[in-house]
């Protein structure tokens, strides 16, 4: 019998919950972050479940744990647990991080305001703000972002014949815009998005074959969109289903790079804009198209994702190998 303990900080992006994992956690194999997420999949996927599933996380859960850096020019590497798994990046998460991680001395930056990032789906810069101890700003240069399908119909019942496109801005989403048989995000119920979603999501993964056009450990749509009517001085509104049964309460960092993949890809945005999103209870990011660039052979953008997080505690958390559910489950 063994007992592992996690020393945890806790805290929030834009409404969405951050657990940042320091210490006791395992050394990965690999020469990428994209290898050692998958190492950390093979092998310790476990302490993602532990720390995220219930009893000691939620339907919500989201964290990160922070590693030296491997590249000698880069400040840290980050690995992203979710309840849906091992994620290639998360913007929600990747601003907690930065926030609490600078804020406790866990992420040390080279140069005063500026970090260099490795995470599985790349390298991210960030640039930051304090006042005092506090950190007051994140701002993520994002990894290449594209619209990767365009068009797919699938018949979703309840709901009957939806369009929708598949992009990816660290994760594949598939973005539903008002219709014919889904007029937007205001005329659904947080019920209707987790009853629709999880079939949304097979079918479009049935449709279309997702994989990411430069590593294809990434693939398979595990995000869902549903983007409706903003509120003022907002461009965009939407909510993210993920995992079984979450519901983004951020607007979501990937997805809103995904969003503007896609709308610079339809023509509906251009280089130089910016474009403020709007989650389900009314937090914002500011994200902005900083420039074009290819992703494999397709067409894309760098995005960027600007925004705040807050600690709400530090947790030191044990897992028993003796108790009845020491790596966690789900009632799904």
């Amino acid at each position: 019998m063994a007992r592992h303990t996690f020393l945890c900080i806790d805290g929030h992006t834009g409404g969405n919950p951050v657990r940042v994992v320091s210490g006791a956690v395992p050394t990965l194999r690999g020469e990428t972050m994209s290898a050692r997420r998958q190492d950390f999949i093979a092998h310790h996927d476990w302490i993602r479940r532990a720390l995220v599933l219930e009893p000691r996380g939620h339907d919500l859960m989201s964290g990160a744990i922070i590693y030296p850096a491997i590249a000698s020019d880069a400040d840290a590497a980050i690995l992203f647990i979710e309840t849906s798994g091992a994620l290639p990046m998360c913007g929600h998460g990747l601003i907690g991080t930065v926030t609490m991680g600078l804020e406790h001395g866990l992420i040390k930056p080279r140069t005063p305001g500026e970090l260099s990032l490795e995470v599985p789906a790349g390298r991210v810069a960030v640039r930051y703000e304090r006042d005092g101890d506090k950190v007051t700003s994140v701002c993520i240069t994002n990894v290449g972002s594209y619209l990767a399908h365009r068009d797919v119909e699938i018949d979703v019942p309840g709901l009957g014949t939806i369009r929708l496109d598949v992009a990816y801005g660290g994760n594949f989403y598939a973005v539903i815009e008002p219709q014919e048989n889904y007029l937007g995000l205001e005329h659904i119920t947080p019920g209707d998005i987790l009853r629709y979603s999880p079939t949304v999501r097979r079918l479009v993964n049935e449709a279309v074959t997702i994989a990411h056009a430069e590593d294809t450990t990434v693939k398979g749509c595990s995000h869902v969109m549903w983007t409706g009517m903003p509120g003022e001085g907002a461009d965009g509104r939407n909510a993210v289903f993920y995992g079984e049964k979450a519901i983004d309460r951020s607007p979501c960092g990937t997805g809103t790079s995904a969003r503007m993949a896609q709308l610079v890809a339809r023509g509906r945005l251009n280089v130089g804009d910016s474009f403020i999103h709007e989650s389900i209870i009314g937090s914002r990011f500011k994200g902005g198209v900083v420039k074009e660039t290819k992703v494999g052979d397709l067409p894309g953008i760098i995005p960027s994702i600007e925004g705040m997080a807050y600690m709400t505690g530090i947790n030191t958390i044990f897992v028993d190998d003796g108790e009845p559910f020491p790596h966690g489950f789900q009632v799904i």
